[in-house]
């Protein structure tokens, strides 16, 4: 989750199934592409000022966003949608850090809410309260207790295996992530051991047991990982970058040393997907926030194999787990990503939709690219789905 480091704001998600292509629709549905859009009326005002609006597209060769049709009660609606089934409404979900929405949302609501913000005063420190059991799981539930949307995400940080992979590290309210022993050589990457997760985060997985249970399929929960060429580049630079420099100093002069770190990065997220899953997770999205920092040949030497490797290793043992990919300004790379294999795939706002399904294909669903900087805007103004036409959906 590159962006909970830069920033306290959450964003928000909607998966709909008749948004997945301008292809035309069955004879005997008329595609309501207005549908999600109408959503974003519904909650626009509580959600001004929201970072990162996002629309999830499925697969245009599946249903659409029908008439009003008897639901399955006992599946969140989201999964439904992520298989391209019909849905009656396209499902809404806040992607981003449980919690930090609060800062942003109206007065009338915060009454309604106990304050994140006074959990961080009282427990100061990230780490402390993204490893606490009870803390997770009552940020992890605040958004949704508030604004029932259909996912609700763990409160967590990609960087938290690190620890158990011999990396030490901690988060540092300002400054973001600090790699205390960055790994620049062989002998550095030969200390990093392979993440159990039973063992070194077992809070992850009873939290995520907890919120199944609290959740109740009204929602689905969702669980997250960093890829392997993203979690790379924190552990190399020492932290946040803006050049990259030392990664790709790695990458072009010792690349024998990058990719056996690339490797033990993706044998851990497997694993960690596969924990996730095993404990309540019933999708799980993979952030490779830096990956558009490579060229699209180096993607495919350095993000691309090792993404593929995760997808396929976790299809093995969860063949129906959606798995979801975002890599925020990913334009240069669209036709790569569904070479992963991931159900998935994120879109910004730089991406025309109409044009990101064609270059993607029909065989992923699609999510995003509705610009977050409309919801700065006075609510006299044009909500987010004025700025984008029907036809583009």
């Amino acid at each position: 989750m590159s962006c909970i480091y830069s920033s306290s704001i959450s964003s928000f998600s909607a998966l709909s199934t008749s948004l997945r292509s301008r292809s035309p629709s069955p004879s005997n549905s008329k595609p309501r592409i207005y549908c999600a859009l109408e959503v974003f009326r519904v909650l626009f005002d509580d959600f001004r000022g929201l970072m990162e609006l996002l629309v999830l597209h499925g697969r245009p060769k599946y249903g659409t966003v029908a008439e009003p049709i008897i639901i399955n009660a006992t599946e969140p609606l989201l999964l439904t949608a992520v298989r391209g089934e019909d849905v009656e409404r396209p499902p809404v979900w806040l992607m981003r850090q449980a919690g930090s929405w609060q800062n942003i949302i109206s007065n009338e609501i915060k009454l309604y809410t106990k304050s994140y913000q006074i959990i961080c005063e009282k427990y100061p420190s990230f780490r402390e309260r993204s490893e606490n059991v009870d803390l997770v799981v009552e940020i992890s539930l605040q958004p949704w207790k508030v604004f029932k949307p259909d996912g609700v995400i763990l409160f967590s940080d990609i960087l938290t295996p690190l620890s158990g992979m011999n990396i030490p590290f901690d988060i540092i309210k300002g400054k973001g992530p600090v790699i205390f022993n960055p790994l620049r050589t062989a002998d550095d990457v030969e200390q990093v051991r392979v993440f159990v997760p039973e063992d070194s985060v077992p809070y992850v997985g009873e939290a995520l047991t907890i919120l199944r249970k609290e959740v109740d399929n009204a929602a689905a929960v969702l669980g997250f990982v960093g890829a392997p060429f993203t979690l790379a580049s924190y552990v190399v630079e020492g932290g946040s970058s803006k050049h990259f420099s030392k990664i790709k100093r790695l990458a072009f002069s010792q690349p024998k040393v990058l990719h056996a770190l690339l490797q033990k990065f993706t044998t851990s997220m497997a694993k960690y997907i596969q924990y996730q899953a095993d404990n309540g997770a019933q999708a799980v999205q993979i952030f490779d926030s830096w990956a558009t920092e490579l060229s699209p040949v180096d993607f495919e030497e350095f993000s691309l194999p090792y993404l593929k490797q995760i997808v396929d290793s976790v299809k093995q043992t969860h063949p129906n787990l959606p798995l979801i990919l975002y890599a925020s300004g990913s334009g240069g790379l669209l036709e790569r990503l569904p070479l992963t294999g991931v159900d998935v795939v994120s879109l910004d706002w730089t991406v025309d939709m109409a044009e990101g399904r064609r270059r993607l294909g029909t065989d992923v669903a699609v999510q995003g690219n509705i610009d977050p900087g409309v919801l700065f805007g006075s609510k006299s103004s044009s909500p987010p789905d004025k700025r984008h036409s029907e036809e583009s959906w």
